[in-house]
């Protein structure tokens, strides 16, 4: 955990050390954080880049579940490798 202590400056503004920024992308333009404050008194900042419209599929919660399974199921050996695409189609179509 990297801990940093943050003044605040007039109007209640925050300045992020440089490598918080550039770690969550913070630098790019359009990048918010959003600010949650819990109920036991914590605030927390949460970095939020903001995603161009027609992408905004692939970073959906059900979207990012499967691509976490698909890794798991890269890093555990389920996954078969083929030379190209007619080897690709016979995987396919070869009996289970």
């Amino acid at each position: 955990m990297t801990e940093f202590h943050l003044t605040i400056q007039g109007r209640g503004t925050l300045a992020l050390p440089t490598e918080i920024r550039r770690r969550h992308r913070l630098d790019e333009p359009g990048a918010q954080v959003r600010l949650v404050e819990r109920d036991d008194g914590v605030i927390e900042l949460h970095p939020l880049v903001a995603v161009p419209a027609d992408q905004t599929w692939f970073w959906s919660e059900r979207w990012q579940l499967m691509e976490r399974e698909a890794e798991a199921d890269v890093a555990a050996g389920r996954v078969a490798v083929t030379d190209g695409p007619d080897e690709f189609l016979e995987e396919l179509d070869a009996p289970a």
